[in-house]
């Protein structure tokens, strides 16, 4: 049975868009498999981690009548990067195996019964859907995911909070050192408070497949999953269970010193400088006075940085330090031109803000130099 004729392309951006949870190894081998489901002309491609779930459909040709099985999701694509793009491609299955035919190559494929693919199961109390442009989820995934914890026993750390609160979609995500918050406003309000930790490697997923196009992003959430269907995907995940510290609490307030500098300039002089810190040791000082910001840093060499900064500033001075790559993490993810820093003193964590994105905040604490 031919189970799909379609050109290399098309084949591989179905295949791409629902393989990146695939892991290399499993603990269960079908799980490096990607289930396919075959119906007339089009197909639906379905992976899972047991955690996560994604699929796509795609209209591929083919035989008529239906087909389910499951073949090797990253050998399946490997094989498809190596053949042109616009050649068209064969994936015909008889006795267990699929063979993938293309110009003069041919590869045949082992497959597992699609009975035993363990697909998750999906929620019965989702609440309402509330959506936003792909390209705004996007942007807010962008400024914060930087601070989410790594393998941090807190788990609840190891992801990003996302609320949905009347007209108010907040993002937010810390590793107890640095906590950044980015909100956004929805087209219609949400009947009740939705509030859920999404896992780690769902956002950096969402990350990858969320396009800058305004198309939008329906999402749905429930005790214990999360439901995002956007660009012909659905994307179902599990939650990190556990109470999100309150970061209302986090973030300063008050702060009596404050200066606007440019974003691009203060970036270049944090990452000259971060190149004589030490790899155990990321510090770097930072002296504000009026009229002048100074950044150094040094290391066990006795090498030294130091860079200038002029700046409008009529405030305190102030001497505080840094763990450099929290700083540049925040910059770096940002396209605005101007950034805002308020302080307090040496030992007050500070805040960046943006001007120009009320919505957006970044706590950073110091570092004792």
């Amino acid at each position: 049975m031919i189970v799909l004729k379609a050109a290399q392309a098309n084949l591989l951006d179905a295949l791409q868009a629902v393989a990146g949870i695939v892991e290399r190894r499993h603990t269960l081998p079908i799980l490096a498999n990607v289930l396919m489901r075959k119906n007339g002309s089009s197909v639906e491609f379905t992976t899972s981690d047991l955690e996560i779930q994604v699929r796509t459909t795609a209209e591929l040709g083919g035989d008529g009548g239906t087909l389910a099985t499951t073949v090797g999701a990253r050998k399946l694509i490997d094989i498809l990067k190596s053949l042109p793009s616009d050649q068209v491609v064969t994936l015909s299955s008889s006795q267990n195996k699929l063979t993938l035919a293309g110009g003069k190559s041919r590869f045949t494929l082992q497959t597992l019964p699609a009975d035993d693919f363990p697909l998750v199961n999906e929620s019965v109390d989702f609440g309402p859907t509330f959506a936003v442009p792909m390209k705004t989820l996007k942007g807010l995934i962008n400024q914060v995911h930087f601070a989410m914890a790594v393998h941090d026993i807190r788990y609840y750390l190891n992801g990003i909070l996302f609320i949905a609160e009347g007209k108010t979609l907040t993002l937010v995500a810390t590793d107890g050192h640095r906590l950044a918050m980015a909100q956004s406003q929805l087209e219609a309000d949400v009947p009740s408070k939705q509030e859920v930790i999404l896992p780690r490697k769902t956002v950096l997923e969402l990350q990858r497949l969320l396009k800058d196009e305004e198309a939008a992003i329906e999402m749905r959430f429930a005790n214990n999953q999360a439901k995002f269907q956007f660009a012909g995907l659905e994307f179902v995940t599990k939650l990190v269970e556990g109470k999100f510290p309150d970061y209302n609490r986090v973030i300063p307030k008050n702060h009596k010193n404050a200066v606007v500098l440019g974003r691009a300039p203060l970036l270049a002089s944090l990452q000259r400088a971060a190149i004589l810190t030490s790899e155990k040791f990321k510090g770097v000082r930072v002296n504000i006075e009026p009229g002048l910001l100074k950044i150094a840093s040094s290391n066990a060499e006795q090498e030294e940085a130091k860079e200038e900064i002029e700046v409008d500033y009529n405030g305190d001075p102030i001497e505080i330090g840094f763990n450099v790559t929290y700083l540049i993490d925040v910059l770096a993810n940002s396209a605005h031109e101007m950034v805002k820093l308020e302080l307090q003193d040496s030992a007050a964590s500070a805040l960046f803000s943006l001007p120009d994105q009320p919505g957006f905040k970044y706590v950073v604490m110091p570092m004792r130099i």
